[in-house]
């Protein structure tokens, strides 16, 4: 079982445990309001994954690796367990005016959403400049 998980992930937020990102996990539509506020103040970072997903995995896995942990006071990270709550990623594509993909992140400043990547596209050296 725990080279299943090491493919395909748990249901929880195995990461958090392991990760140099101190993760918020998403999971209540009310935090998007919240995070929609924050934004005007500090910019937030949504990473949505898919915990069955191997591609979703590598994405996430190849992001907490690059991610500079220095960055971490300037922005919000929030952690997205998609297959728990796809209602809330289906209110993230409509309030952001974002199409839906997995593993998707978004740069949240003023409300908006002013960086959208997927899959191998999300790369924390990319961010960073964004910030």
């Amino acid at each position: 079982m725990s080279v299943f998980n090491s493919f395909f992930g748990k249901s929880e937020n195995q990461s958090s445990s392991t990760s140099k990102i101190n993760w918020i996990p998403l999971q209540d539509l009310g935090q998007l309001n919240e995070i929609i506020t924050n934004s005007n103040q500090k910019q937030v970072i949504i990473f949505k994954h898919s915990t069955r997903c191997i591609v979703s995995r590598t994405a996430l896995k190849q992001f907490e690796n690059e991610f500079d942990v220095e960055l971490h006071c300037n922005v919000s990270t929030y952690f997205l367990d998609l297959l728990e709550h796809r209602d809330i990623s289906n209110e993230i594509a409509s309030r952001f005016g974002v199409y839906h993909q997995s593993p998707q992140l978004l740069l949240i400043k003023g409300g908006k959403s002013v960086y959208d990547v997927s899959h191998s596209d999300i790369d924390a050296g990319e961010l960073k400049g964004k910030l």
